[in-house]
């Protein structure tokens, strides 16, 4: 695959944009909407490789989804909480999320089901998931041994009971299990051992649940009653604009003392990643919200800064490369758990910002970056992580040289990544 280099923008990056829907609602809505009472129509929905292999994984299971490319609209036939039964073969591709969130499903069905992925996939935890699901009185297992998948789970349904999963490695176990546990045949207490990662998309899944009508009542991020049986009911739901990709645009407006406005995304969003502006502003951007969504204006130079980025992992591939361009040292902490994603990030983001000229501490939960005198032109490899690619190329609009190696990795999430981005650098040029 040939890489694609980023041709600097002539000027401060200025304009206004919309991004796709949200990855995560778009997976969690699609779920939820397939175990309702109904159909269900998922309005501006993110159109990845993503939520495709989610709705594909429905449909291998006899749940129909309709998508409505032009519309951006999903269309979901729900099951009225009874999962169609095995034998199915469900394939996840290369999403995490769509792995964790079917496990669960599927134990609420009846009979035998296997679900493989992508490489990668079989590298990615699912253990502490797996073992929760058998306190409720199904068979689930690592199909190798090795905690991860392909994933075997031979189920007669979910029961009631209390679980408790570990909160260290991903949120995405709770997310799971909480959406399942509606179809349960009695009440499900789900507890949360440790410190829970990535908080804000537990409130994602439970605002999406109470969208379809379950309201699980919680204690704080420690505990989780969901009662059970109960069947969700089926609606029009429109997803909001994904802020994990409007996080790139309005890095190009900090990159390049621009001003860039994101529509779409409210400041009341349940999008952890929507707190990202907040970052911007630390390292000296002005943020203003509107109705309408978000303006990030770039300050003549940004300043590095040291920061917990556990609420939103995912915005390190954001905030690393930034830091290349910012006066001082940056210190992101208490991201452990970037290792086990699409790549052990946090070695990826160390090799790659390295290569850029940069001098980076790796720590076992973070990255210590003291920027370079000057950025050194490189071609990024990518590791097939579609973040990396993202986050180095608004590098890529600051300083001249920045090739990005398979840049198709960006199809995950955002298929027209580059195409926007460009159209947007390319603004300033034109005025």
């Amino acid at each position: 695959m040939t890489a694609r280099e980023i041709t600097p923008s002539e000027g401060p990056v200025c304009g206004c944009m919309r991004p796709p829907g949200s990855r995560s609602i778009t997976n969690r809505a699609l779920i939820v909407a397939a175990l309702a009472d109904g159909d269900s129509v998922l309005e501006g929905v993110g159109l990845s490789n993503d939520t495709r292999v989610c709705a594909a994984a429905l449909r291998a299971l006899g749940i129909r989804v309709d998508i409505d490319e032009a519309g951006r609209r999903m269309h979901v036939a729900g099951c009225v909480g009874a999962v169609p039964p095995g034998p199915a073969e469900v394939n996840t591709g290369e999403s995490g999320t769509a792995t964790r969130f079917m496990t669960a499903l599927v134990a609420a069905g009846q009979g035998r089901y296997r679900l493989d992925g992508a490489p990668r996939m079989r590298e990615r935890p699912i253990q502490d998931l797996l073992d929760g699901l058998s306190v409720l009185g199904v068979k689930a297992r690592s199909e190798a041994g090795t905690g991860c998948p392909p994933v075997v789970i031979e189920t007669s349904g979910l029961s009631g009971g209390t679980v408790t999963l570990s909160g260290a490695v991903s949120s995405q176990y709770v997310s799971g299990l909480l959406m399942a546990a509606p179809a349960a045949s009695g009440p499900v207490t789900l507890s949360v051992a440790g410190e829970l990662v990535s908080k804000p998309y537990v409130d994602m899944t439970t605002a999406v649940m109470e969208a379809f009508g379950v309201a699980p009542e919680r204690d704080g991020y420690a505990r989780f009653d969901i009662a059970a049986p109960q069947v969700y009911e089926a609606r029009t739901y429109t997803v909001e604009a994904d802020a994990s990709s409007a996080s790139y645009f309005l890095a190009a407006a900090a990159a390049t003392g621009g001003c860039v406005t994101v529509e779409g995304l409210p400041r009341a969003s349940a999008q952890g990643d929507a707190r990202f502006p907040d970052v911007l502003r630390a390292m000296g951007c002005e943020v203003t919200w509107t109705e309408a969504g978000v303006t990030v204006e770039g300050p003549e130079h940004l300043s590095g800064l040291r920061i917990d980025m556990n609420a939103m992992p995912d915005m390190v591939l954001t905030l690393a490369p930034l830091a290349l361009l910012a006066r001082g040292r940056t210190v992101i902490e208490n991201v452990a758990n970037l290792r086990v994603k699409e790549s052990d990030r946090l070695s990826a983001l160390a090799t790659e910002l390295t290569r850029l000229g940069a001098k980076v501490e790796e720590q076992p939960d973070g990255l210590a970056i003291t920027p370079p005198r000057a950025v050194t032109p490189a071609e990024v490899t990518t590791y097939n992580d579609h973040r990396i690619a993202m986050g180095m190329a608004v590098v890529g609009l600051a300083v001249p040289g920045i090739r990005i190696a398979e840049p198709d990795c960006v199809g995950k999430t955002y298929p027209g990544f580059f195409d926007d981005l460009e159209t947007l650098a390319g603004k300033e040029s034109r005025s």
